[in-house]
């Protein structure tokens, strides 16, 4: 893609939810959720039905939306929030070496050290400024032995759920959309800008304000999905704690659980229309690019499973869409269904913004994609997670069509055809039907892993039951298919 003249270089937002579905937005035909700004953007541009995280857990999710790399090139494939990075692997220090005010609010990108700004000229963080801010307007005891956002009783990776018990005005979403507004409205006029506007929401604790808790205990919500493979925890789940990954929501608890969940969704995007609206344009709509995503999933009791790293569509899936200027003229109301990944976006940024790419990236530029174009991409994508918070550590393998499982402890494996069952429900893994495919994807998956230093394969079988930590340790193989084009098709 040809440069754009320096005074037209296009604005990047970037709005970034956490832990939201893919199939939780009106536009991928979620039965009762509405989002009609997320569905916006899409409509406006491109979405991407098959985008998928390929670590889906927020540490290694972010910094591979930061590097453009695979978990297995950057080396985090798990929670491991305390490893310092190289910044110049961060592609939005390359926007801001170009010349691009580069700027984060709201829910942090995991960085470490917490304030290193890899790239960030400005960071304005929910974890510091929000709770700070939040301090001065609530009464002190609310802050004591661990309280502040966590002070109503939900925590961070539960299922129950209540009301936001205070004004709606001091929520975390509304907080992050009013630090966006501020920064469109302070920033350097003279210069483009990248801007990541970061929602906690969904991601637990399941606060909503109270009117969007009560719209979706309204509404008749669709059943929990249930695999002809999935086993439910031992006595309903009584006497476990509720940071389970293994639950069985039935009951006032599943609709409360998927009220809130829904009801984050829904009031981050009534929020969105204070930056998206045409009224103040705070955006500068004709020459931003508005890209939509999240870093993963929830499995909101499909499956009997709860939160994400498991490598199903509910935690694996993401939304992404991205939508363009009118002056770029590239077509709107564009779906692809090729697998791609959070490592695609900002190569993408860069691609549509005229910043040359480093060499060896994983992730490529979409760009070509929202020219209407179809170009010669990744056959399928590796979705890893370790051991870590994870008793279902697994390496995964899709298409967007097929689903191919393997589970390092003890070697089950799973096959989904996803077209036809995208629910997962039925696993074929045993059928003869589908021996060939079973086959084909087994031997796929053994090329990928071939030289990782875990030793998941001796050239020819799969080795359950390697040690399989959060850091990768030692050299870290590229992968055939990952350089089967170069990282901009543009």
């Amino acid at each position: 893609m040809a440069p754009p003249a320096a005074a037209r270089r296009p604005n990047v937002l970037v709005i970034m939810t956490d832990q939201q579905r893919g199939d939780c937005l009106g536009i991928d035909g979620h039965p009762v959720l509405m989002t009609p700004n997320m569905d916006a953007i899409a409509g406006a541009g491109t979405r991407f039905s098959r985008a998928y995280s390929t670590c889906p857990v927020c540490i290694p999710a972010r910094r591979s939306l930061m590097t453009g790399l695979f978990p297995s090139s950057h080396g985090v494939v798990g929670f491991n929030e305390t490893d310092e990075w190289d910044p110049s692997q961060s592609l939005v220090g390359r926007l801001r070496d170009a010349g691009y005010q580069t700027a984060l609010v709201g829910r942090s990108m995991h960085l470490y050290p917490p304030r290193k700004r890899y790239g960030f000229e400005q960071m304005v963080t929910a974890q510091s400024h929000w709770r700070d801010w939040l301090e001065r307007r609530l009464p002190a005891e609310t802050f004591q032995r661990g309280g502040g956002h966590y002070a109503a009783g939900p925590m961070h990776n539960d299922w129950t759920a209540r009301p936001w018990p205070w004004d709606e005005g001091l929520h975390q979403t509304n907080w992050t959309v009013a630090e966006a507004l501020r920064f469109l409205k302070d920033r350097d006029t003279s210069a483009p800008y990248f801007l990541v506007v970061s929602f906690l929401a969904p991601h637990p604790p399941l606060l909503p304000p109270a009117f969007y808790m009560e719209r979706y205990l309204r509404l008749a919500a669709p059943a929990p999905l249930r695999g002809d493979w999935a086993v439910p925890p031992p006595d309903g789940g009584r006497g476990r704690d509720i940071m389970d990954l293994r639950v069985d929501l039935t009951g006032e608890a599943l609709a409360s659980a998927r009220a809130a969940y829904w009801g984050m969704i829904n009031h981050v995007d009534d929020q969105l229309r204070r930056l998206l609206t045409p009224v103040e344009d705070p955006i500068d709509r004709a020459n931003t690019v508005v890209m939509f995503t999240s870093d993963h999933g929830e499995m909101l009791g499909d499956h009997h499973l709860w939160r994400k790293s498991v490598p199903y569509e509910g935690s694996a899936r993401i939304p992404l869409a991205i939508a363009a200027p009118p002056r770029l003229g590239l077509p709107a109301g564009r779906v692809v269904d090729r697998p791609v990944a959070l490592e695609d976006i900002l190569p993408t940024a860069l691609d549509l913004c005229g910043v040359p790419l480093p060499e060896g990236l994983d992730g490529r530029s979409l760009a070509p994609f929202l020219r209407g174009e179809s170009p010669g991409w990744r056959p399928h994508l590796h979705i890893e997670h370790s051991e870590g918070m994870n008793d279902l550590p697994h390496h995964t393998l899709t298409d967007g069509r097929e689903k191919f499982i393997w589970f390092t402890r003890d070697g089950r494996e799973q096959f989904f055809e996803l077209v036809a069952d995208p629910g997962e429900c039925r696993n074929l893994v045993a059928s003869p039907a589908h021996a060939a495919r079973v086959a084909h994807w087994r031997t796929a998956l053994v090329a990928e892993l071939a030289g990782r230093p875990e030793g998941f394969t001796d050239g020819t079988s799969l080795i359950p039951g390697r040690p399989y930590p959060d850091i990768i340790a030692g050299p870290r193989p590229r992968r055939r298919h990952d350089m089967a084009a170069p990282a901009t098709a543009g």
